[in-house]
């Protein structure tokens, strides 16, 4: 018999009974005779214990922490007192109903409510009479039902048979409390001065260390003698396992040798645990090896198997090492070692997903695709390590899905945000407390195969701490000469990674360590213009937002007109989140009126979207006039896509080939405006705009309409290309320019536009600052200047 515990339904504080002796009632055959005289309502409400049974006459205190628990002792405490109490059949269901409880309970008596300071409720109840729940009447406030009572089939009085199983229970519990440390001796007093037969049966089940399952088949046994020599059946398995665990302590402190000590132990803990229905320690050896057997390991694999297989055999099951090494083998058995998925290289099926998923990025399709092919070619080939650069929202994740599933490999993902522990790679040594494998090895074995599309999510925020350099520790995972033989602290040995293919994505190269990026194909993935925007609003972003809210195309749509003028007026990024957050909020806004049964526009109009999403908050793509001099329209490349700038450099150079005098740049400062401010500029691709902006400054010659440029300047005046021609040249188009004035070199971005997004547009390529000037500045002077 255990120490006598009540563990509370709501698992909260435990309550030791033994500490309030003049709770418990020894109760005599005249107080079981009055018990049975009462009647039973037709229904009561009904309490859920969650960990334990109450058995009739026995008295446990119960914390009650559950809303509606609380409310069924409030009310019962100032009724009748009267509760049902059943146990449920999973004590993790939080709000139990009618499917969730035991059919067989106990009636119980509130003998006293206390109010606990945490906030809870602890309630004393003493069993009454079983009882059977006919049909559940209410879930609401509280569980209550219909009940029937449940008689029990009682030995006669004179029967021997029955009065030898009574006299045993009652011997053996004052063995077990003689024989256990745990239990106080005045529980011997409690066990002797019981009269009822019953009682004693209730009271001994009720504290033994059985599951509430073994409780509750105890307390539904009708019949009271099969009920006793149940109960004496747990006692004695109870009594033998104290025996042998006395027997085990005087044994260890007997001066014995190493070798027979460990034999000893692990003889003792192998009865115990068949006489627990468990598995022994040798069987756990025995289903690793057979486990072992379907591996595709190589000899020197198998070899270090083989060795901590026979170490964990050696060890004592009951030290905490033993824990370890059974959770290292485990792990070396669920590791899919020379375990692939076979590849499905069908490239046009593969271009279907990619175009499926994705709708644009034409170029990063392609190199996909390219990649595919050669992987194709040779298959012996070691998987290329790309890296999918861009700003966010642009699909580089989504991507990375795609590319697996056109494989038909598995698909793992890793979130590398923020990481700056060097062991979250790695893994830590296994003699550590706690030790686990790096995420590399928890998220193969999770793929369940050695070769999957690895995404290595935000490898540009990867951290350094005080627990080493993770972007040093992934050195070895992307390079293909090393990564072959892949070394985990906890797996202690090497894992071939050179069939997975990692693909990294990244939102900036400038802060991924030179080396890491070194291992790496970059593959730009640009923003979307919006064009493409409206086409992934369409095709896309709406669809889903529809059947997330639970609405289909009927009941509202969007025009391109609508979708471009939610792009233009509500969203300034690269990718197209924020679109569909403004897309979530015009459906949200129809769900809305759907649900109030109000009328709406199902095809969406312009003065719908003002009144949804407000005022357009971005006013883009400004165009200066050229009736000032010194103004010039620069193109600018920022985070969020191509915008048009006005700058003015100050130059002193060639001042007599502009027909310029010297005493001018003596005589005026100089200053420059860049509007819109907030929003950052990178890199001189300012360069050629400044200069014709001084050169039409200090000359008040007019600069030529709708014309814009962008490229940088040497010190003697050659013209150099840029980056982000695309997004500029787009942003020129919304800002209705017709010439664009760009490097020479540049010219090969312009031929992988497509000739949709470059009609309307005539395109000028220079070498010299001499060729700019020439196209951009007219011979007309202003009039009335006011800048000089």
């Amino acid at each position: 018999m255990a120490k006598t515990k009540i563990t509370n339904f709501d698992s909260l504080s435990l309550q030791e009974i033994d500490q309030d002796a003049d709770l418990i009632p020894l109760m005599t055959p005249e107080d079981e005779e009055e018990i049975n005289r009462e009647n039973l309502p037709e229904s009561l409400p009904i309490l859920p214990l969650r960990n334990t049974v109450l058995f009739p006459g026995v008295v446990i205190p119960i914390t009650a922490g559950r809303d509606a628990s609380i409310k069924l002792i409030n009310e019962a405490n100032n009724g009748s007192k009267i509760i049902g109490v059943v146990s449920q059949k999973d004590e993790e269901v939080e709000n139990p109903g009618a499917k969730d409880i035991n059919q067989i309970g106990v009636v119980a008596r509130i003998l006293r409510v206390l109010k606990m300071p945490d906030g809870n409720t602890t309630v004393i109840i003493q069993g009454k009479k079983r009882f059977k729940i006919e049909e559940v009447i209410s879930e609401e406030p509280y569980l209550s039902a219909n009940i029937q009572e449940v008689p029990e089939a009682r030995p006669a009085r004179d029967s021997e048979e029955f009065s030898a199983i009574i006299d045993s229970i009652k011997d053996l519990a004052l063995e077990i409390i003689k024989g256990s440390p745990n239990i106080p001796s005045e529980a011997s007093f409690a066990i002797k001065n019981i009269e009822s037969s019953s009682f004693l049966i209730n009271f001994v089940s009720s504290n033994m260390n059985l599951s509430v399952e073994e409780k509750q088949r105890l307390l539904e046994t009708n019949d009271l003698k099969e009920r006793a020599l149940a109960t004496l059946r747990y006692m004695n398995v109870e009594f033998q396992k104290l025996e042998l665990k006395n027997d085990i302590q005087s044994k260890v402190q007997s001066d014995m040798s190493q070798q027979q000590r460990e034999y000893f132990l692990h003889q003792q803990m192998k009865t115990i645990q068949e006489e627990l229905g468990g598995v022994s320690h040798e069987d756990e050896i025995e289903e690793m090896r057979q486990r072992a057997k379907d591996k595709q390991w190589d000899e020197d694999v198998q070899k270090h198997f083989q060795k901590e297989l026979s170490k964990m055999q050696r060890m004592n099951p009951q030290v905490a090492e033993y824990s370890i090494q059974r959770n290292y083998l485990d792990l070396f058995l669920d590791l899919p070692w020379n375990e692939f998925s076979k590849d499905k290289f069908d490239l046009k099926r593969a271009r279907k997903v990619l175009d499926r998923d994705h709708y644009g990025l034409e170029d990063v399709k392609r190199r996909i695709i390219e990649y595919l092919a050669v992987l194709k070619l040779r298959n012996d080939m070691k998987s290329p390590i790309l890296c999918l650069y861009g700003p966010p929202g642009v699909g580089k994740t989504s991507l990375g899905k795609s590319i697996a599933e056109a494989l038909g490999r598995e698909y793992v993902r890793i979130s590398l945000g923020g990481l700056r522990d060097e062991a979250e790679i790695r893994g830590h040594r296994k003699t550590y407390i706690g030790a686990m494998p790096g995420r590399i090895i928890q998220s193969l074995k999770k793929a369940g195969t050695s070769n999957p599309v690895f995404v290595l999510d935000e490898i540009d925020k990867l951290s350094i701490g005080n627990a080493g350099d993770p972007s040093s520790a992934l050195l070895e995972v992307l390079d293909p000469e090393q990564n072959s033989e892949f070394h985990d602290n906890f797996l202690e040995i090497g894992f071939d990674l050179s069939k997975v293919m990692f693909i990294a994505t990244s939102n900036t190269l400038g802060t991924i360590q030179p080396a890491l990026r070194d291992r790496m194909e970059i593959i730009n993935v640009t923003g979307y213009t919006i064009e493409e925007k409206v086409e992934i609003a369409r095709q896309h972003l709406l669809p889903k937002q529809l059947k997330e809210h639970g609405m289909d195309k009927t009941q509202l749509k969007i025009g391109k007109p609508q979708l471009e003028k939610i792009v233009e007026g509500y969203t300034r990024e690269s990718g197209v989140r924020a679109l569909e957050k403004q897309i979530a909020k015009m459906v949200r806004h129809a769900a809305k009126n759907i649900a109030m049964e109000e009328e709406y526009n199902i095809k969406v109009t312009n003065e719908d979207v003002i009144e949804v999403l407000g005022s357009p908050k971005l006013q883009r793509d400004k165009y200066e006039n050229n009736e000032v001099a010194g103004v010039v329209t620069g193109l600018a490349w920022t985070q969020v896509g191509g915008d048009i700038a006005i700058a003015m450099e100050y130059i002193k150079a060639n001042a007599d080939e502009l027909d310029l005098d010297a005493e001018i740049f003596e005589k005026y400062n100089v200053h420059i405006h860049v509007p819109e401010g907030a929003t950052p500029k990178d890199g001189p691709s300012a360069g050629i705009t400044m200069l014709t902006s001084l050169v039409s400054l200090f000359t008040q010659r007019k600069v030529k309409k709708n014309i814009a440029m962008t490229g940088e300047i040497t010190l003697r005046g050659k013209v150099l290309p840029v980056g982000g021609i695309k997004e500029k040249i787009l942003a020129a188009k919304r800002a209705r320019i017709k010439e664009i004035i760009l490097c020479k070199e540049n010219e090969r971005d312009i031929k992988e536009i497509k000739d949709e997004y470059l009609k309307g547009l005539t395109f000028h390529y220079v070498n010299e600052m001499s060729e700019v000037i020439k196209l951009a500045i007219t011979d007309k002077e202003v009039k009335n200047p006011k800048t000089l």
